[in-house]
C-alpha cells in the first residue's frame, strides 16, 4: 500500500501494522495505535465499500468510517469475533437472520446496481484480462477453465432476477457478532441490488455442518429455494 500522507498521519509514528486477522477480503492491513484498533483498505473496492458503508449504516450496523482519502478507506474496530468461530447451530441462525433484515430493506431505496448484466460484464472483463484463478474453484467445477464458466453462465442465464439489496459475499467470516446485540456486516463492497440467491448460494455453501442448512433457512424465513439459481450464482461466484 502506497496510502495518502493523511491517513498515515492519523496514525502516527508507534502504530503498529499487520496483515493478521479474520474476515476481511481484498488487501486490508489491521492497524493499532493507542488510540484503539482500526482497518485500512486501499484500491477500488475500498472506494465502492465506503460509499456502501454509509448509505447501509442507516439501515443496519456497519464498522464506522474513521477516515477516507483519496482511494484508502479506514474503519473502526468493532472488536468481535466473525461467525466463523460460533457453533454451527448458532452461526446459521444468526446469518439467517441478518440476511432477512438485509433483504428487507426497499429496493427503491439502494443507489448500487449488481443485478445480473452488471455482474456478467464485470466478470467477462476479468476472463479477458486473466485474473481469474481456476486453481481456487469449488471442487465441482475443478478442471473448468474460465473461459468454460463464462460460457456456462450466458447459456444458463435465469430468465428473471428476485431483486433484493444483497451482501454480494455474504459468508460467516463478514459477519461480526457480539455476545449479545446485533450483527456488524463487513467487507461490503459488492453490496447492491441482485438476486437474493447471490447471498443465499454462497451463505448455504459454506453452512454444511450438521443441520445448519434447516436453521439457516429457518431464520430467514423462505421456502422453497430455486435450487437451479443457487447453482447459477455459485458457479457465478468462480468468476468474481
Amino acid at each position: 500500500m502506497h496510502l495518502p500522507g493523511g491517513i498515515l498521519d492519523l496514525f502516527g509514528d508507534d502504530a503498529v501494522w499487520s496483515d493478521d486477522h479474520e474476515g476481511r477480503s481484498g488487501v486490508t492491513l489491521r492497524v493499532t495505535n493507542p488510540d484503539g484498533r482500526f482497518f485500512v483498505k486501499q484500491g477500488p473496492a475500498a472506494v465502492a465499500e465506503h460509499a456502501r458503508l454509509r448509505w447501509l449504516k442507516r439501515w443496519l450496523p456497519v464498522p464506522d468510517v474513521v477516515a477516507f482519502e483519496g482511494d484508502a478507506l479506514v474503519t473502526g474496530d468493532v472488536g468481535w469475533a466473525s461467525l466463523e468461530r460460533a457453533k454451527a447451530p448458532v452461526r446459521a441462525a444468526r446469518m439467517g437472520e441478518v440476511l432477512r433484515r438485509l433483504h428487507l430493506i426497499p429496493v427503491e431505496e439502494c443507489p448500487f446496481d449488481e443485478r445480473l448484466d452488471v455482474k456478467l460484464a464485470r466478470v467477462t472483463a476479468r476472463v479477458a484480462a486473466g485474473l481469474v484463478d481456476t486453481g481456487d474453484f469449488d471442487p465441482d467445477h475443478a478442471g473448468m477453465t474460465a473461459e468454460q464458466v463464462l460460457d456456462r453462465l450466458q447459456a444458463e442465464r435465469p430468465a428473471a432476477e428476485d431483486l433484493v439489496v444483497t451482501h454480494g459475499d455474504f459468508t460467516p467470516g463478514n459477519v461480526l457478532a457480539p455476545p449479545a446485540g446485533e450483527p456488524v456486516l463487513i467487507d461490503l463492497g459488492a453490496l447492491g441490488v441482485a438476486d437474493r440467491h447471490v447471498d443465499l448460494a454462497i451463505a448455504l455453501r459454506e453452512l454444511t455442518g450438521p443441520g445448519e442448512r434447516e436453521e439457516f433457512l429457518a431464520a430467514y424465513g423462505l421456502q422453497p429455494l430455486d435450487e437451479g439459481r443457487l447453482s447459477y450464482y455459485r458457479l457465478l461466484d468462480e468468476l468474481q
